[in-house]
């Protein structure tokens, strides 16, 4: 029987026979081969079998804000050394490129007078971007460190996000003045400039997966709608203004995609008259005419959360076309994008920092100084995580705890915050 006729069931089957560098190379066939040498429980046994962890600590000077894999995240298992870097932005006014399998450190760009807010990353390019206290962006040459350019948005922040266009890198930053630039990358020439809000600080900036569509939100006015703007048009720029449009709810500041949609956004926002939060999910289009074009939001769902208080910190994450992850306080929760609760987790003693997501696990950072590693499954074709990993980061005679958390599948790289301001950059490599 030809492998092109066999059922998700029967390739399945067949792929638990093979070892990662084959299941890697059997997702690149077709989409049925892609879909079903990805699931879950497939990695699940590579990862018992193979992915072992072990710790190196590299110190660097004054607390670390930012933190970016600059390594691509597809790697590929044999036929070489497998080489993570992660560059990091801290207040001593550095942008670092680090080695992590080895725990050196490849370059450090010169010191700034104006220590940098934040740091990004394009794997694909090898560029790191970072943005500094007065808004002043700069590129780095991911294998050498140095200054490709810079563009000064004469702000006191801006809020940074990246896509490609034909093959083409972009950058749209968003100031605390509620302007939005959008730059060509590396050289940061300017493409289009719209102002999304008048004085308001966008704190909000989020691009979709498909690299279509951001979305930016301002919390400084609680009667402000959430932004909706066509890529196309911030960087193809008329002499109109760019086809936009808003989010039919106000008050909006975490929000996340659903990965697997072509353009479903979950955002979670506050009633005028309720101290309950609410998550409201909508699906994004574009509607062309002969003259004109129309930015629709169709909503999906909408829930409140139970017992959640406007005061309490929440993180929120996506995952496929209908799962949401929550961080509330030391728990995680996930939830059906139509409110209904699939799972709860309490295995950190403290606040958890930061959540990362993809298609294989998720990662938790928190306070207490651990890290939680799971991974995805599927139960009645519903979303589920099994708890896998518990990684410790050293004392609270030293340390606050971590404050943030990335993986390349390769590794995994988190940022605790030490009792004397420093940060360390802590690192767990797979043993392959």
């Amino acid at each position: 029987m030809s492998c092109e006729l066999l059922t998700l069931d029967c390739l399945v089957h067949v792929f638990s026979y093979l070892e990662a560098p084959d299941l890697l190379r059997a997702a690149r066939v077709n989409q049925a081969w892609n879909e079903a040498a990805g699931t879950t429980s497939l990695w699940r046994r590579l990862c018992l079998d193979r992915w072992t962890f072990c710790n190196i600590s590299n110190l660097t000077p004054g607390k670390i804000v930012g933190m970016a894999y600059l390594s691509d995240n597809e790697h590929v298992f044999g036929g070489g050394k497998l080489r993570s870097v992660v560059c990091t932005a801290s207040t001593d006014g550095t942008i670092r490129a680090w080695q992590v399998q080895e725990g050196t450190q490849i370059w450090s760009s010169p010191s700034q007078e104006v220590p940098f807010i934040k740091v990004i990353t394009v794997p694909e390019y090898k560029l790191a971007i970072s943005t500094d206290a007065r808004g002043t962006i700069k590129v780095w040459h991911g294998e050498s460190g140095e200054e490709l350019a810079a563009f000064s948005t004469s702000s006191s922040s801006s809020t940074l996000v990246t896509y490609s266009v034909n093959n083409k890198p972009f950058l749209t930053a968003a100031t605390a003045g509620g302007v939005i630039y959008t730059l060509e990358v590396p050289n940061l020439n300017q493409v289009s400039c719209i102002t999304a809000f008048q004085n308001s600080s966008i704190d909000l900036l989020l691009c979709s997966p498909d690299e279509q569509w951001l979305v930016a939100g301002s919390t400084e006015n609680a009667d402000t709608s959430s932004k909706i703007f066509y890529t196309d048009c911030l960087i193809n720029p008329a002499d109109e203004s760019p086809a936009s449009g808003s989010l039919p709810v106000n008050n909006c500041d975490v929000g996340c995609w659903l990965p697997k949609a072509p353009a479903r956004i979950a955002v979670m926002h506050q009633d005028h008259m309720s101290v309950q939060r609410n998550i409201t999910v909508f699906d994004l289009a574009v509607k062309k005419s002969k003259y004109k074009m129309e930015v629709l939001a169709q909503q999906v769902a909408s829930f409140t959360l139970p017992g959640r208080t406007w005061t309490t910190p929440i993180l929120m994450k996506g995952h496929g076309t209908e799962t949401i992850l929550l961080g509330c306080g030391s728990n995680l929760e996930l939830y059906s994008i139509f409110g209904t609760q699939l799972e709860a987790f309490q295995h950190h003693n403290n606040t958890i920092t930061s959540i990362w997501v993809d298609a294989f696990r998720v990662i938790t950072s928190s306070l207490d100084l651990s890290l939680r590693v799971y991974t995805w499954k599927k139960v009645n074709k519903i979303s589920s995580l099994t708890s896998r990993y518990y990684l410790l980061g050293g004392t609270h005679r030293w340390s606050r705890g971590f404050m943030d958390v990335a993986c390349d599948n390769i590794s995994i790289v988190g940022v605790v915050a030490e009792s004397d301001g420093t940060s360390i950059l802590r690192a767990y490599s797979f043993n392959l």
